[in-house]
């Protein structure tokens, strides 16, 4: 959506985009009054790693080893006993991912830097919404919803730009200051 020639880089046509696909949405279905996506956490994983790594050497913190052992585990996605003992703990890092991983002063994942900076708000984070093996590899499978409030759009776009704030969901900011 932007960089596709050297001399538009740094121009976004994201903002340009989404709104023409809003109204050529409301203009078809003219019954639609929610705007969200179903979008891939492309970054996740490397974060992940690196993130816990780092915590885990430099504490007594075996909480992050065991979980990135069983990040490794063949066919843990398949193994009920597995996926639901990892379901909390990976949800709330991904919770502190989008809130809290930077890159310089903006969020580390890629995708989360468009839509946030378009106006949408981080709405849901989705355990095991992406189990093919590219999701299992970049995000452990999460897929996240971007909601575009059309009433709320500017503001978010502001916010972000301006204080680089993070529009979420009360469900995101609960998740993030949950513990076992």
């Amino acid at each position: 959506i932007n960089n596709c020639h050297r001399g538009l880089k740094g121009v976004s046509f994201g903002n340009f985009l989404i709104k023409q696909v809003v109204l050529e949405l409301r203009r078809e279905f003219s019954q639609l009054t929610t705007f969200s996506t179903l979008s891939p956490v492309p970054t996740f994983r490397v974060w992940m790693e690196e993130t816990l790594s780092d915590e885990a050497n430099g504490s007594a913190n075996t909480e992050w080893s065991a979980l990135l052992a069983a990040l490794d585990t063949a066919g843990w996605v398949s193994d009920p006993g597995i996926s639901q003992r990892l379901k909390g703990p990976m949800m709330r890092l991904a919770a502190r991912y989008f809130l809290e991983a930077k890159r310089g002063a903006f969020p580390y994942d890629p995708v989360a830097r468009f839509h946030l900076r378009n106006g949408a708000r981080l709405e849901r984070i989705n355990w095991l919404g992406d189990t093919s093996f590219k999701g299992l590899e970049q995000s452990a499978g999460i897929l996240v919803n971007y909601l575009y409030d059309l009433k709320a759009i500017e503001k978010n776009h502001e916010d972000y730009v301006k204080n680089r704030n993070v529009a979420s969901s009360p469900a995101i900011t609960r998740l993030l200051r949950q513990r076992d």
